[in-house]
């Protein structure tokens, strides 16, 4: 009988093994297939200037500074109608909001569908105490060691005039669009989008625009930093995760500190925030945008690698917990909590009458706000901590895109056209970009940034020392140019 049993576990055993080869051996990454095309002729070291210089506009969106704020972006204005005569003389321009633009580019086909390209015209500040320690002044907009350095020259002034810069050189070539193309760049998307891109997506809607497909800043061109992955994947976000900032609240009596009670607002508030820390959301890697990424990925990673993801019927509750436990992939897979603020207290003798705590959620899509607000009051488990929303801006998770629409197909297509060798594969954007302001536009809405970013490069968005090469720019031109040529050409 024992014998019988080990024989029929090892005959299991193998099957499994069986099941689990054949799998991994047939796992295998769909890319669409392209032909070579005749490399797009771009002027690098002039359109390095012209970007430098529209980097030395310190366009950070202060509500507060209105004027200072105007003054920074008419000038980036005028500098674009320099640069760009040829866009400005052919295509509509229009001001939203006194400081978005939006620009129109009618196609000869009437009923073809448009298609809409986004970037913003706003940068993040840069800390005083931080500003001396950049290699070349944040807003010089210096050139130097083949780099254009200076603050949004990644994210995302290098969109703004890159898209300009490839609609010239199809004017300048009599180039006529089939479809009617729309560029669209915001003034406040670091700040939300409310004025500019919420603006500009409802001035279309209220002219009946419904759109082929809408593509804004997002995934990069990955070089060395997804692990065990060794080609360059262009990472196409087909959506982005929602936020919401709550705030927990303690209010007791207070009193002196020679007399504590046996909890204090700020005690109770702590045991809160290590509940909801201890305590985050839920991981899962279910059909969504980690998902489909992981299935393009999956098989160039090392054979074990390809074995896990080949079968993760069996191994997804491993993968699960493996990325859970890394920050970045952690964000990919769950919504996360960051608490950012913390204020209890006036004085050191004094017993706190009110604590709170600020905490920011990302919310992955399948989840909601509603989701995460039940969670939080049930991980605090405390009826002496009020949770509330904090702030007036809150995003529900966008929908996720197509990656079977002709409009996917047409942006993966255009991508191996111009950077040889590179995947591309879905991806989960894990912060929040204007182009969640377009849902009711367009069905199917993407985001990539077409510049190579490697692990060296990742702290500089927002960061010290932002720099986009001289030759990586010119290569996101190439990338604008083909894809207007391939998106206004309907059947292309």
């Amino acid at each position: 009988m024992v014998k019988r049993l080990l024989f029929g576990a090892v005959l299991l055993i193998a099957a499994l093994g069986a099941v689990l080869l054949v799998n991994t051996l047939r796992y295998g990454a769909p890319q669409v297939p392209v032909q070579e095309c005749e490399p797009i002729a771009v002027d690098a070291d002039a359109a390095a200037r012209r970007l430098a210089q529209a980097l030395a506009f310190p366009t950070v969106w202060r509500e507060g500074q209105k004027q200072a704020t105007r003054t920074a972006f008419e000038g980036l204005h005028r500098h674009l109608e320099s640069a760009f005569p040829r866009v400005h003389a052919a295509l509509e321009r229009e001001l939203v909001n006194g400081q978005s633009l939006l620009y129109t580019w009618p196609g000869t086909e009437a009923g073809a569908r448009p298609v809409l390209l986004m970037a913003h015209q706003d940068v993040v500040p840069v800390d005083p105490a931080t500003a001396s320690n950049w290699q070349h002044p944040p807003f010089a907009g210096g050139i130097a060691d083949g780099h254009v350095w200076g603050r949004g020259a990644i994210d995302h002034k290098s969109g703004v005039l890159g898209i300009l810069e490839a609609t010239e050189m199809l004017l300048e070539r009599s180039f006529a669009p089939a479809r009617t193309v729309y560029l669209a760049f915001g003034h406040d998307e670091e700040s939300g989008g409310e004025a500019g891109a919420v603006a500009i997506a409802a001035l279309l809607r209220r002219r009946g625009v419904q759109l082929e497909f809408v593509l804004d800043e997002g995934g990069v061109v990955a070089d060395g930093i997804l692990p065990g992955i060794e080609p360059p994947v262009a990472l196409v976000g087909i959506a982005e995760k929602g936020f919401v900032n709550l705030e927990l609240r303690v209010e007791t009596g207070g009193g002196h500190s020679s007399m504590p009670p046996a909890e204090t607002a700020n005690g109770i508030l702590a045991r809160a925030v290590s509940r909801l820390e201890r305590h985050p959301m839920p991981a899962r890697l279910d059909d969504g945008a980690a998902s489909l990424m992981f299935e393009r990925v999956g098989p160039v990673m090392p054979f074990a690698g390809r074995l896990v993801f080949a079968n993760l019927w069996l191994f997804r509750p491993l993968v699960v917990r493996q990325l859970a436990a890394a920050p970045t992939l952690n964000a990919m897979v769950r919504t996360t909590t960051a608490v950012t603020i913390l204020e209890g207290g006036i004085g050191e003798n004094v017993l706190p009458t009110s604590a709170r705590a600020v905490a920011n959620f990302r919310v992955l899509p399948g989840d909601s706000i509603e989701d995460v607000i039940n969670h939080v009051v049930g991980a605090v488990d405390d009826p002496r901590v009020r949770v509330t929303r904090h702030g007036d801006v809150a995003s529900e998770p966008s929908p996720v895109s197509s990656t079977s629409a002709p409009a996917w197909h047409l942006l993966e297509r255009t991508i191996r056209e111009v950077f040889p060798g590179v995947m591309v594969a879905p991806f989960q954007v894990v912060t929040a970009t204007d182009s969640r302001h377009y849902e009711g536009v367009s069905a199917d809405v993407y985001r990539f940034t077409p510049v190579t970013v490697g692990p060296d490069d990742v702290a500089r968005i927002h960061g010290i020392d932002e720099r986009i090469p001289v030759a990586g720019y010119a290569q996101a031109i190439r990338f604008y140019h083909r894809l207007l040529v391939n998106a206004a050409t309907p059947g292309r």
